[in-house]
C-alpha cells in the first residue's frame, strides 16, 4: 500500500471517529450524571438522520440547495432528538434511576423497539438518499486518491466538539455542577442543588449530540431504519473502552476504534469487526475500568436478593410441575404450530436458565450470552455435517466448543464486574457473530448451515419429550444447588464479595466455575436449537439473541426458580401471538418490556409473590 492510500484510510478512520465521538460523548455524559446506560441512544441518532433527510429531500427540497437551510435542517433534527430525550427522561429514565444497571439496559432496549416502530410508522420503511451538502461536494487530492471534502469537515468537527464540551464542563457553573453530580450526586443534593433539572439538561444534551451525529451522516450515506442498532453497539465499544463517564476517554477511544476500523477494512476485510471488539476486550482485560475511567460504581441491589424456591414446599413445586406438563401437553395437542412453539419455549427456557445461573447465583452480568448459544449451535451443526455424528454426539460437540471458549474467556472476565463485564461479554458475542458472518468457508456466512438431519420426523415426539425432561432436570438442578452449601456461598459472593473473600471463600474460583457452567448449559441450548430448527445462521450470535435471554429471566423473575419458564412462555408465545395480528408488534412488545421493568422489576413471579404476601398480611387480624 502506498503512502497516499494509507493516509486516505487513516483520514477515513478519523472521519468515522467523529461520529463515534459525538455518540459516545452523549452517552457517557448521560451515564456520568444519571448512572443509566441508555441502550436506546442509537434511536436518537436515527431520528436526527431520518428527520433531516426527509426535510431536505421530500418535505422541503429547496432546503437541500442552500448550505444554510441544509445546516438548519440538521440542527432541527438534533433539536428534535433532544426534545425526545427530555420526554424519555421524564417518563422512563427518571423512574429507572435506582434500578440495577441491567434492568436499565433492558428497559431502554424496550424503548429502542418502541421508537423503531414509531419511526417506521411516521417516516415509512424506505431508505432516504439526501443530496450532498452544498459547497462541500468536492474532494481533495492525495496523490492518486481523493478524499471527500465533507468527510474532511466532519474530521475537523470532532476536536471542536471535544473542546466545546471541555470548556462547557470546566468553565461554566452548569458544567461544574455536572461534574459534581458525576462524582457525588447525593452530596450535590445536600448542598441545595436540585439534581432533576441538571439531569434533564444532560439527557437533552446527550440525545441532541446523538441526533446531530445522525444528521451529519446524510451527505455520506442514506438514512434508514437499521441505523439505530448498527451504531449503538459500536458506540458502546467506544464508551466502555474509553471509560464510562470520561469525555476525554471517549475521544481517545473513538480515535482508536475509528482508525482500527478503517485499517481493518483495508488489511483484514474479513476480520474487521473482530478487530474492533478484540481491541475493546484487550483494553478491558488490561484495564477493567477503560482507558480513562474511574473504578466502577457499586450498582443498586435488588430488593429481593435471595433466590426464591417459590411456591414453597413439595405441594407448591408439584403444582408448578403440573402446570408445566399440562401446558406442554396442550401445546403438543395443537399440531405442528403448537409443537414448534413449545420447542422454542423450552429451548429459550434452557438458555434463560444458563444466564440465570450466572446472574442470580454468581452475580455475573452478561450482555453477550449469545456467544455460547451460537458456539453450541455451530458446534453441533458442523459436527453433524462434517462427520455425520448422531444428535447426541452433535450436542456434546457443541457443548465442548462452548466449554473450550469459556475456559479461556472465563479467566479474563472474572476480573471485571457490572457493566464492564456486560460489555466484555458483548465483545465476545460480537466476535463470534463477526466470525460466523465473515468466515464463509466454515459457517456459510449469511447463507448459514442448512439441511441438518439431527432429528428425523418419526423421532420428533421422542425428541420433544427429551427436551421437556432436560428443561425440568435443569430446574431441579438449580433448586438443589440453591439449597446446598455451594449455593449459599455463591449468593454470599454475589452480595458481599469482599466479606466473602475475608471469610476464606475462593472468590475468583467460584466466579470462574459459575461462568463456565453457565456457558456449557447455553451451549446445550444452542445445540438443541440447531437440532430442532435444522439450520444455523449468524443471527444466533446477535445482540438480539443475548437480549432475548435477558428478557426471559427478567420477565419471569431473576431470583425465581420458575422465572425462566414463565419468561420464555411470555416472550416466545406472546411474541408469536402479537406478530400474527399486529403490524407494529415489536413496538407493543417494547412498551410491555418498559412497563414490566418499571412496575414489576422483580418479574411476573416476583410481583405475584409480593401481591400474595400483601394479601396474607391484610388477612391476618
Amino acid at each position: 500500500m502506498g503512502f497516499d492510500a494509507l493516509a486516505l484510510q487513516l483520514l477515513n478512520g478519523l472521519s468515522h471517529a467523529t461520529t463515534l465521538f459525538l455518540m459516545a460523548s452523549g452517552l457517557t455524559l448521560i451515564f456520568g450524571v444519571t448512572r443509566i446506560v441508555n441502550f436506546a441512544h442509537g434511536s436518537f441518532f436515527m431520528l436526527g438522520a431520518l428527520w433531516s433527510a426527509h426535510a431536505v429531500t421530500n418535505w422541503w427540497p429547496a432546503w437541500g440547495e442552500s448550505a444554510w437551510t441544509y445546516a438548519l435542517a440538521m440542527l432541527i433534527g438534533a433539536g428534535l432528538a433532544a426534545l425526545l430525550g427530555a420526554l424519555v427522561e421524564v417518563l422512563l429514565l427518571k423512574r429507572m434511576r435506582h434500578a440495577p444497571q441491567l434492568y436499565q439496559l433492558v428497559a431502554t432496549f424496550g424503548l429502542t423497539l418502541a421508537l423503531h416502530d414509531a419511526m417506521r410508522w411516521y417516516f415509512g420503511p424506505e431508505e432516504v438518499f439526501a443530496p450532498r451538502f452544498p459547497g462541500l461536494k468536492g474532494a481533495i487530492q492525495l496523490g492518486e486518491s481523493f478524499f471527500p471534502t465533507w468527510q474532511l469537515f466532519t474530521l475537523l468537527l470532532g476536536p471542536l466538539v471535544w473542546l466545546g464540551l471541555h470548556l462547557l464542563l470546566t468553565r461554566t457553573l452548569w458544567g461544574q455542577r455536572v461534574k459534581a453530580a458525576t462524582q457525588d450526586r447525593d452530596m450535590l443534593d445536600a448542598l441545595g442543588v436540585n439534581p432533576a433539572p441538571l439531569m434533564l439538561g444532560v439527557v437533552m444534551l446527550g440525545c441532541g449530540l446523538a441526533g446531530l451525529a445522525g444528521a451529519l451522516q446524510l451527505p455520506r450515506e442514506p438514512a434508514h431504519l437499521q441505523m439505530d442498532v448498527n451504531v449503538v453497539v459500536e458506540t458502546f465499544v467506544v464508551v466502555v473502552t474509553g471509560g464510562l463517564g470520561s469525555i476525554g476517554g471517549a475521544f481517545a477511544a473513538a480515535m482508536l476504534i475509528g482508525v482500527i476500523h478503517a485499517l481493518g477494512l483495508n488489511f483484514f476485510p474479513q476480520a474487521t469487526l473482530v478487530l474492533v471488539f478484540l481491541t475493546m476486550a484487550v483494553v478491558l482485560v488490561s484495564r477493567p475500568q477503560g482507558l480513562a475511567g474511574s473504578t466502577a460504581h457499586h450498582e443498586p441491589r435488588e430488593s429481593v436478593p435471595f433466590f426464591a424456591l417459590w411456591p414453597a414446599g413439595r405441594l407448591g413445586q408439584g403444582l408448578m410441575l403440573a402446570i408445566f406438563v399440562g401446558l406442554t401437553g396442550l401445546a403438543w395437542a395443537q399440531g405442528d404450530y403448537g409443537r414448534s412453539l413449545a420447542e422454542d419455549v423450552m429451548v429459550m427456557m434452557l438458555f434463560g436458565l444458563s444466564l440465570q445461573w450466572m446472574m442470580a447465583l454468581g452475580g455475573l452480568v452478561s450482555f453477550g450470552h449469545a456467544a455460547f448459544f451460537a458456539l453450541g449451535a455451530y458446534g453441533a451443526a458442523l459436527a453433524h455435517l462434517n462427520w455425520g455424528t448422531s444428535w447426541a454426539l452433535s450436542l456434546l460437540s457443541g457443548m465442548a466448543l462452548a466449554l473450550a471458549v469459556a475456559l479461556v474467556f472465563g479467566a479474563l472476565v472474572v476480573r471485571s464486574s457490572g457493566v464492564y463485564l456486560a460489555m466484555l461479554s458483548l465483545a465476545l458475542a460480537q466476535m463470534v457473530w463477526a466470525g460466523a458472518t465473515q468466515w464463509v468457508a466454515l459457517t456459510g456466512g449469511d447463507n448459514g448451515l442448512i439441511g441438518l438431519r439431527l432429528i428425523e420426523a418419526a423421532n420428533r415426539p421422542l425428541a420433544d419429550a427429551l427436551l421437556a425432561l432436560l428443561a425440568l432436570l435443569a430446574v431441579w438442578a438449580m433448586a438443589r444447588v440453591v439449597q446446598s452449601g455451594q449455593g449459599a456461598a455463591l449468593q454470599a459472593l454475589r452480595d458481599a464479595p469482599l466479606r466473602a473473600a475475608a471469610s476464606g471463600l475462593k472468590v475468583q474460583v467460584l466466579r470462574y466455575q459459575v461462568f463456565v457452567g453457565s456457558a456449557v448449559l447455553a451451549g446445550l441450548a444452542g445445540g438443541l436449537w440447531a437440532a430442532f430448527k435444522g439450520a444455523v445462521f449468524p443471527s444466533v450470535a446477535s445482540v438480539a439473541t443475548s437480549v432475548d435471554a435477558l428478557l426471559v429471566i427478567l420477565l419471569g423473575g431473576v431470583h425465581q426458580l420458575w422465572g425462566a419458564a414463565v419468561g420464555s412462555t411470555l416472550l416466545v408465545w406472546g411474541g408469536a401471538e402479537l406478530g400474527q395480528g399486529l403490524h407494529y408488534w415489536r413496538g407493543i412488545l417494547g412498551l410491555l418490556i418498559m412497563v414490566v421493568m418499571v412496575l414489576a422489576p422483580s418479574g411476573v413471579l416476583g410481583g405475584w409473590q409480593r401481591g400474595l404476601n400483601r394479601l396474607r398480611r391484610r388477612a391476618v387480624p
